[in-house]
């Protein structure tokens, strides 16, 4: 109704605007210039007055771009105040700033949710622009996961590891990789996933980070484990038969009679080899019956076990060994009603494989000293087992877990690997912290 009412005052204006015109142009024909004269005010006034009717105009559009342009919808213009050519045109605003009022509502709050998501899961996101390294987005769990309570470009974090940083840059779009990273003295590994995307002109690479250390623990425990049920099978059955081969041979060769000729150096030149296949077999034998202790545990006897008693029972059992190599052993423990549910058997072997091997790092120390612990983090509990010897470098940190592995000449390399099976079979974990010529720390979490 509005528009149609304008419409007619619009056309009422060109049509009075053409009279004047034709009444003008008569009276100038006719020479009458007085006359025409007396047209002239009047048709400036009609030009006046639409020309007015577009200005303003004009200006209610501009005034609405311009507050477009800066994003700014929360004006409301007044319709029945205005005039008649510019209420049509408020009406539309109005219902233009409604409607983008709603969409930004909406996408506030889809934002927000999205953020809400973000914050929550236990993978770390992080979102910079790839030409200048501004950084777009960083959620919590990136800050715990890489230690950082805030980041403002990505380059800062080359500062902090050169290593993590290079792997971040030359991670392209849709690749994926493993890497390895010191929190807290313990190695922590990552995986990386990387995808670009265009906003505004502008190019951003996003970067998750998984925390897969857990993960990959089981699963090289269960590969380990298959690994050598395979060996285990098979050598005992190859070296089985050589053994008791060796033995028969050997028994037959005693009793038979023979005489001095038939019976010469070439005799026992054999006998010698024979002695010699079964002491090699029996070693095999027994080098191969001590790693199948990786695979005997299957079930686990679980018990409420109070802390204090396990610990005194340790330090009876290692007292004689650092008394005689004069190492101080150090009990901590401020909660002497902490229990943890756990198979005795299987913890004592841990904690003693601990102990015998923190024995040998601190050997060639002037003050050797040794301390068990136990607290409550995060409500997990959680055994330490300290010591001030050689530490390890991240490099050995890396593989003192595989079976198999050992820094000693006379080691086995499975006490390591038994432990942290122990513990992945108690749903915890067993984790490392050290420092080269500071010491080093074993952590027992349970869940």
């Amino acid at each position: 109704m509005i528009f149609k009412r304008y419409e007619w005052q619009l056309l009422l204006r060109i049509l009075i605007l053409f009279l004047l015109l034709c009444a003008a142009a008569f009276l100038l024909a006719a020479k009458r210039y007085p006359f025409a004269l007396v047209t002239v005010p009047l048709i400036v006034y009609v030009i006046a007055g639409i020309m007015q009717q577009y200005t303003k105009v004009q200006q209610e559009v501009q005034e609405f771009a311009e507050a477009a342009q800066y994003r700014d919808f929360s004006r409301h213009y007044a319709i029945q105040s205005a005039p008649a050519n510019v209420q049509v045109l408020r009406k539309g605003f109005n219902e233009i700033n409604t409607t983008f009022k709603t969409i930004n509502r909406e996408r506030e709050t889809q934002y927000h949710y999205l953020q809400k998501i973000l914050e929550l899961v236990g993978t770390g996101i992080l979102s910079y622009e790839q030409e200048t390294g501004e950084i777009g987005w960083i959620n919590e769990s990136f800050k715990s996961i890489i230690d950082v309570p805030y980041l403002k470009n990505v380059s800062s974090l080359q500062k902090r590891n050169a290593d993590l940083y290079d792997e971040i840059i030359k991670l392209k779009s849709g690749g994926s990789k493993v890497v390895s990273i010191i929190k807290d003295q313990q190695q922590v590994k990552l995986q990386l996933m990387a995808s670009v995307l265009r906003s505004e002109d502008k190019i951003y690479k996003l970067v998750a980070f998984q925390n897969v250390s857990d993960a990959m623990d089981e699963s090289e425990s269960n590969a380990w484990s298959k690994l050598l049920n395979v060996m285990t099978h098979e050598i005992m059955n190859s070296v089985a038969p050589i053994s008791s081969l060796a033995d028969t041979l050997k028994n037959r060769l005693k009793r038979t009679d023979l005489n001095a000729a038939s019976s010469g150096n070439n005799l026992e030149d054999l006998e010698l080899g024979i002695d010699t296949i079964k002491r090699r077999s029996e070693g095999l034998l027994k080098f191969t019956e001590s790693y199948r202790s990786l695979n005997k545990i299957t079930k686990l006897e679980l018990q409420t076990i109070p802390v204090y008693d396990l610990f005194e029972n340790l330090n009876t059992l290692m007292l004689p060994t650092l008394e005689k190599k004069n190492i101080e052993l150090d009990i901590i423990l401020r909660d002497l009603s902490l229990s943890i549910d756990a198979d005795i058997n299987l913890l004592e072997q841990v904690l003693i494989n601990l102990l015998v091997n923190a024995i040998e790092a601190v050997k060639e120390q002037a003050e050797p000293a040794i301390s068990l612990s136990a607290e409550v983090v995060n409500n997990k509990s959680v055994l330490k087992v300290s010591d001030n010897g050689t530490g390890m470098s991240p490099e050995l940190m890396e593989k003192i877990f595989i079976p198999f592995f050992s820094t000693r000449k006379t080691g086995s390399g499975i006490g390591l690997s038994l432990c942290k099976q122990i513990m992945l079979m108690h749903k915890g974990n067993i984790q490392v912290q050290s420092t080269e010529g500071k010491g080093t720390v074993f952590l027992l979490q349970f869940n």
